[in-house]
């Protein structure tokens, strides 16, 4: 937990820097993030429900993360070992994260659905791709869930696939996400 805390602290620093005293962030710790690999011979998906962010209206910015080793639902124990240790390797690589900015106006004092693109940099395995991410904005009264669906090319992020299991992970990785912000003032 306390590294999740520092995770989410570095993350808010490094998009928004210094803030100005009262203005609103968004802040969450239990986002869902879903992925699904449909190759040929077999299905592979996980979710974690670990997804956490920060979102700051005032800049449109934002930062999301996930720890990768926290992924359950596998088809067995030794395919999320696999994920872990040879594709994914969360031990040197232990969190996947985005950051960026919402590309569209918003005005997050009026309540509604928003379709937005989020710009910004997808970080998995060690590697940074510039993406561009659709997704839903729901803004109420409590605070705003976000949720998108979008895909990961394993070779944009140099996550190479052995050929003895070609035909069982899918070179495209479809992920969908859904978490709920709640307001937290800056001091």
């Amino acid at each position: 937990m306390e590294q999740l805390r520092i995770c989410l602290g570095i993350l808010a620093w490094l998009v928004f820097g210094n803030t100005v005293s009262g203005q609103s962030h968004f802040i969450a710790r239990d986002g869902m993030i879903h992925f699904k690999s449909d190759a040929p011979l077999e299905l592979i998906e996980a979710r974690s429900e670990h997804l956490s962010g920060v979102l700051q209206p005032e800049s449109d910015g934002f930062a999301f993360s996930v720890d990768i080793r926290s992924f359950q639902g596998f088809n067995s124990p030794l395919q999320r070992e696999h994920f872990n240790e040879n594709y994914l390797e969360s031990r040197r690589f232990p969190r996947a994260t985005f950051t960026g900015k919402i590309i569209e106006d918003i005005d997050f004092s009026e309540p509604g659905s928003y379709e937005v693109r989020a710009k910004g940099q997808l970080e998995v395995h060690g590697v940074r791709q510039e993406r561009i991410i659709k997704g839903r904005l729901d803004i109420g009264k409590d605070g705003i869930r976000i949720s998108a669906a979008f895909s990961v090319l394993l070779e944009d992020h140099q996550i190479s696939i052995p050929q003895i299991v070609y035909q069982k992970i899918a070179e495209e990785i479809l992920v969908d996400l859904n978490i709920n912000l709640r307001p937290l003032e800056a001091k």
